[in-house]
């Protein structure tokens, strides 16, 4: 916007002292990645010449304007974006907060669980190992099947794989939701020998027990509690919009952002755009969608000021870089619709090392010193 208009007056309202890679720490639960080089202060990348309220949003006034702050500040606004993010709800999972970190309980949601993660796939040379995957919407559909990639990789290495039993417990009815990937995909769950269980829910967790509890959904619809019991459990969080969201009249019925689905303008609110994971827009939650999306809010907020038409269309982009093993990828790229949207001109689903060294080495260095600073490499902004 900045660079679009240097006359702008911006403010960004961010509670957090730190910001985070967070698509390393599937490499980290790897043992392929420093957890240390995923996190930064968050005054670094802060972009000169804006207005940083250093507190938490907690209500959104659209009708008045104003953004509250736990601070106790109103700021008042004449355009906002709204790209909070959305919210990990562990209290969703009986018992799981009190024991993450422990007791064989994991998450490379958190950049505290993910060292823990490695250590214990480390440790594992036989017995049981449950990963989950709640109902979408989630950020990174792929991350809950890339930490059990890994980890099965890795035990295939040490050559104990035969002994550890490995099950992928998903809430959906399908590995992955755009079809053209479920083949290669398919490939390495029976290279690993792990079981799927679709319709099967983490809901809660008995840590000392080592007791994973899932509710079951058959064909009929209905639905049954099964006890399993684990060594590792590698679990993945319920996911919704921020409360200050879900509460306001910004939120859809499912308490996202609403927005236009190619503008990403909210309907009712002209003023008020939004992108990244709060956002209603069908398209998979992740980091690069969010580089797409921030060109076209940053174009039709400004036609919007002038009292133009919104040229600019988002197509849904979204990237998934599936880590099926150490060194190997496949780069999902697709949009609405599940329609493949590749970067490059190759075979999207086949594993690739060149895939693997985009995933651990050029794409976090392009998040810090590209995205973060406005760059807009590879954005393909499309106009109407």
């Amino acid at each position: 916007l900045l660079r679009r208009d240097p006359n702008l007056k911006i403010a960004i309202v961010e509670p957090s002292d730190h910001h985070d890679y967070q698509p390393a720490w599937t490499l980290v639960g790897g043992g392929a990645y420093d957890v240390s080089k995923t996190r930064r202060p968050m005054a670094s990348v802060i972009p000169a010449g804006v207005k940083w309220f250093r507190a938490a949003a907690t209500r959104v006034e659209p009708d008045a304007n104003v953004v509250q702050l736990d601070s106790g500040v109103r700021v008042a606004y004449r355009q906002l974006i709204v790209a909070p993010g959305l919210r990990l709800a562990w209290e969703r999972i009986a018992g799981l907060t009190e024991t993450l970190g422990k007791n064989g309980v994991t998450s490379n949601y958190r950049y505290d669980l993910a060292p823990y993660t490695w250590q214990l796939v480390q440790q594992m040379k036989s017995g049981t190992a449950l990963f989950s995957q709640p109902g979408m919407p989630i950020k990174c559909a792929g991350a809950p099947q890339k930490a059990m990639y890994l980890a099965c990789d890795h035990w295939r290495r040490q050559g104990v794989l035969g002994q550890v039993n490995v099950e992928f417990n998903l809430a959906g009815a399908v590995l992955f939701g755009v079809a053209t990937f479920v083949p290669p995909l398919m490939e390495h769950v029976k290279r690993y020998n792990a079981n799927l269980a679709f319709s099967s829910n983490l809901v809660a967790v008995d840590g000392p027990a080592r007791i994973a509890t899932f509710e079951v959904k058959d064909a009929n619809g209905n639905v049954t509690r099964v006890e399993k019991r684990f060594d590792m459990l590698h679990a993945v969080p319920p996911q919704v919009a921020p409360d200050f969201i879900r509460d306001s009249q910004l939120a859809d019925e499912a308490g996202w952002c609403e927005v236009d689905h190619a503008t990403l303008q909210h309907p009712r609110y002209p003023n008020v755009f939004s992108l990244g994971d709060v956002c209603s827009a069908p398209n998979a939650k992740t980091g690069a969608a969010a580089r797409k999306q921030a060109v076209i809010v940053a174009e039709n907020l400004l036609a919007a000021r002038a009292g133009a038409p919104l040229a600019y269309r988002y197509d849904g982009y979204g990237s998934c870089p599936l880590t099926v093993e150490k060194g190997k990828v496949v780069l999902a790229e697709f949009g609405y619709g599940g329609r493949l949207l590749p970067t490059f001109l190759l075979d999207p689903t086949r594993p690739r090392r060149l895939m693997w060294l985009l995933k651990a080495s050029v794409l976090p260095s392009f998040y810090w010193w590209g995205m973060l600073k406005g760059r807009e490499w590879l954005t393909r902004a499309a106009r109407g």
